[in-house]
């Protein structure tokens, strides 16, 4: 069974190497404080606490050696910070130590929780700790004695947990808004060149049927800059923008600006016969649909385009994007708003 997305690390990879430092690190005090602390030269002790040590170190070299998704997955990067607390928690009952000094080392797994789970795997492995703490204090002295240790590491964790879990939140929308404007254009609110580009390798890479790239550059666009102004320009290509959208199949074709006044098409599985019909259905649904400009004016526009089609997976980008692109001038040359196809590769 798979652990639910709202346990699971907010960047595997980053967590599966911070669980191995802070597991390494606990694992050391725990050795030292087994060895050198004369309250722990009982049998049970030691075993116990070098037991903790060896559970400690499997952790690290899993973390260390396994996959990170994989681990995330499976529970296990929400469940080396847990183990952390038990473990702490375990060596404090252990070694009877109830100070202040053993209490806040529980702040190792809480610190790996809050920066690297997101809030709810955060918030579990604090309530472990503090719950944890909480037992151990109230079986080794009188509640009444070590009731303001247990509120004082409790609500220490608890604010570093709330603290980071926030800075973590927003950090990641930062850089969900920053994804989010580097995978769209501004202007027409199509796809960039870059993500446009993973689509197209994704689809030659992975379609035993191919892939067809349709490149469309809009008809006399210098021309509508130099009589209407860079502004109606702007409005042109998000007109097209629209009307592309609208005409073309959303479930698997993907629609991006790659550049200036430059649109193009991935349409995955398609024949090069079938790509070319689409293609015409766009130079129609252009033609159909003149812009009103600002001052009411109705600004005719057309598109050129060019096809391409790989009929079998493996096909390089470059040499398709060559294909498309010699078809495109070939419409161009041949009188504009129209299609033009390509060699299959």
């Amino acid at each position: 069974m798979l652990l639910p997305a709202s346990l699971r690390a907010r960047e595997p990879a980053a967590a599966a190497r911070a669980s191995v430092l802070v597991v390494v690190a606990a694992a050391v005090v725990t050795a030292w404080s087994a060895f050198l602390d004369p309250s722990n030269a009982g049998l049970v002790s030691q075993v116990g606490c070098w037991s903790v040590v060896a559970v400690l170190l499997a952790s690290a070299l899993t973390c260390r050696t396994g996959d990170p998704v994989r681990l995330d997955a499976h529970g296990v990067l929400l469940l080396v910070p847990t183990a952390g607390a038990l473990a702490v928690n375990a060596l404090n009952l252990l070694t009877r130590d109830t100070s202040a000094a053993a209490q806040v080392f529980l702040v190792l797994p809480v610190l790996l929780a809050a920066t690297q789970l997101r809030a709810r795997g955060a918030v579990l492995v604090t309530a472990v700790a503090i719950g944890g703490n909480a037992v151990v204090v109230a079986l080794l002295q009188p509640v009444v004695d070590g009731l303001g240790d247990i509120v004082f590491v409790g609500a220490a964790m608890a604010t570093v947990t709330a603290v980071l879990v926030q800075a973590e939140d927003r950090k990641e929308r930062l850089m969900a808004a920053l994804e989010a404007q580097a995978s769209v254009d501004t202007l027409t609110g199509l796809v960039t060149r870059r993500v446009f580009d993973d689509a197209l390798s994704h689809a030659l890479a992975t379609r035993a049927d191919g892939a067809a790239l349709v490149l469309v550059d809009v008809d006399g666009f210098k021309q509508v800059n130099d009589g209407h102004g860079h502004l109606a320009g702007d409005d042109a290509l998000v007109h097209l923008a629209a009307v592309l959208r609208a005409s073309i199949r959303t479930t698997d074709s993907v629609l991006g600006r790659i550049g200036g006044d430059e649109l193009a098409v991935v349409l995955p599985g398609c024949t090069v016969e079938t790509a070319v019909e689409r293609a015409e259905e766009l130079v129609r649904a252009v033609r159909a649909a003149p812009l009103t400009l600002v001052d009411g004016t109705m600004l005719a526009l057309s598109v050129s385009v060019g096809v391409a089609q790989a009929a079998a997976a493996g096909t390089g980008l470059r040499e398709l994007y060559a294909a498309a692109d010699a078809a495109l001038y070939e419409a161009k040359r041949g009188g504009r708003d129209q299609v033009s196809a390509g060699a299959r590769l």
